[in-house]
């Protein structure tokens, strides 16, 4: 996934730096939301059970964002698209793991360091000396 920001007009809210658009990142919220509920953990049928609430219409929560603030609304995703568009980007992202063996989802704290190795390879790249290949053609 990319992940593309302007550290000029950054929002305040992570989901919307991550995700696309509004709802994703509403519906991404709402995952971890309802993840840490549960300590952190959701097994497959409770992600399988999240995905179809959402996917039939019936997932009831409370949105955090103007005009719905403070309102309980009934949020509808598709199911394909929630496993294709919000979990698997989190998980590739290191926002939550998949442990194969206990069949478990994780909230995970690997997106930051991610983003810190990736901090690191561009203070690298930016102390590199000017190569003389690079030299003769400035």
């Amino acid at each position: 996934m990319v992940m593309l920001f302007d550290l000029f007009n950054l929002p305040e809210d992570v989901y919307e730096v991550i995700f696309a658009t509004k709802q994703q990142a509403i519906v991404g919220k709402l995952l971890i939301r309802e993840m840490k509920k549960k300590n952190g953990v959701m097994n497959k049928a409770e992600m399988s059970e999240f995905a179809t609430l959402l996917h039939d219409g019936e997932m009831i929560t409370e949105i955090e964002a103007p005009p719905y603030m403070g309102k309980k609304v009934k949020l509808s995703y598709n199911k394909r698209q929630f496993y294709d568009r919000i979990l698997t980007p989190m998980k590739s992202m290191g926002m939550i793991d998949y442990d194969l063996y206990k069949k478990v989802y994780r909230v995970s704290d690997n997106l930051n360091k991610v983003l810190t190795k990736i901090g690191i390879m561009w203070m690298q790249e930016f102390r590199k000396e000017l190569t003389k290949e690079s030299k003769k053609s400035l």
